[in-house]
């Protein structure tokens, strides 16, 4: 598969995927020279909640719920927290924590 065959969009992809992976660690920050942003922007980053429009737990497909105290995605069906890493979720179940449902003393 030659260059030109790749679609224009490929640079933009290509920006995107370097700023993640600095985000989260795996690309050192002297690789990127891809815009003005800086790695403390992408570090400094706060989960964007407008984004639990669109998110849904992988395993379930059902709607998330965001937990600032712990800044995890909670699924309360199935009780389980994604990490958020610098403004990134963490969508891999593997990663994933089990928590315990709250429960009321009163309901007992």
């Amino acid at each position: 598969m030659g260059a030109q065959s790749f679609p224009a969009w490929r640079g933009t992809l290509q920006t995107t995927l370097r700023l993640w992976l600095i985000a989260v660690g795996g690309l050192p920050p002297a690789c990127v020279s891809v815009s003005s942003r800086t790695v403390s922007d992408v570090k400094d980053q706060q989960f964007d909640t407008s984004l639990l429009d669109f998110l849904v737990c992988p395993l379930s497909k059902k709607p998330l719920r965001y937990e600032v105290k712990t800044n995890e995605l909670i699924n309360e069906e199935l009780c389980i927290a994604y990490p958020i890493i610098d403004g990134i979720p963490n969508m891999i179940p593997q990663d994933a924590r089990l928590i315990q449902k709250d429960t009321d003393p009163s309901q007992g």
